[in-house]
């Protein structure tokens, strides 16, 4: 029986996302949110698929503005993922 590695590096915290970052949204994350039940039941592709720009940082909560006519919207940050 061989012993487990208990020394295993820790899997490193992802940067905190800053004003001006280009973000999109976490599927599995805002699934389960409030904001998807308080919201339409089948949400644009383009929130997951990005990018977005982070406008403002607000506690838990970011403003989030899309390259398309629509309005900016305020989600958790939790629910928010970098770009790439």
């Amino acid at each position: 029986m061989a012993d487990s590695d208990t020394n295993a590096p820790a899997k490193a915290k992802p940067a905190a996302l800053r004003k001006g970052a280009l973000v999109k949204v976490n599927l599995k994350a805002y699934s389960a949110s409030i904001e998807a039940a308080a919201s339409d039941p089948t949400p644009p592709d383009y929130i997951f698929e990005g990018p977005g720009e982070l406008l403002v940082v607000k506690g838990d909560y970011g403003q989030v503005r899309w390259n398309r006519p629509v309005p900016d919207v305020w989600l958790r940050m939790d629910q928010l993922e970098v770009y790439s």
